[in-house]
């Protein structure tokens, strides 16, 4: 029996199909908050593109500031590296992430890791940092 592995779609579209419509027209596809968003700054969604596209025949590297950017489907395939308030983390869109925001792909919080207390934490320590 042979295994056929299935084709990513987004409500009903292929991603070689999504790719041929107009940010605007994309958006007709994505749930409420979504969409306003889009058609709210899709100027600064198509300017942030066509930079890229610039950006990637040059081979430079993709990085930005804008975490509440909506991922559209011209986006598929790139590498961008989304600034998380400390450094610039690199993620690489797939067609899964259509229709939610860089930011969300771009933690800013890291996991906490517990060690041994620090200078002051205990009352131990206390004697220690007076002088």
């Amino acid at each position: 029996m042979e295994i056929k592995k299935k084709e990513f779609t987004y409500r009903g579209k292929t991603i070689e199909e999504l790719k041929k419509l107009d940010v605007r027209e994309f958006a007709k596809f994505l749930p409420s908050r979504e969409r306003r968003a889009v058609l709210r700054n899709f100027q600064k969604i198509e300017n942030f593109i066509s930079r890229s596209q610039n950006k990637l025949v040059k081979n430079k590297k993709i990085k930005t500031h804008l975490r509440n950017l909506v991922v559209v489907p011209k986006m598929i395939g790139m590498q961008i590296q989304v600034y998380n308030g400390n450094t610039f983390v690199q993620v690489e869109i797939i067609g899964e992430m259509l229709g939610h925001k860089l930011g969300e792909f771009s933690m800013t919080r890291s996991k906490v890791k517990h060690s041994k207390a620090g200078i002051g934490a205990t009352k131990g320590s206390r004697s220690q940092s007076k002088k």
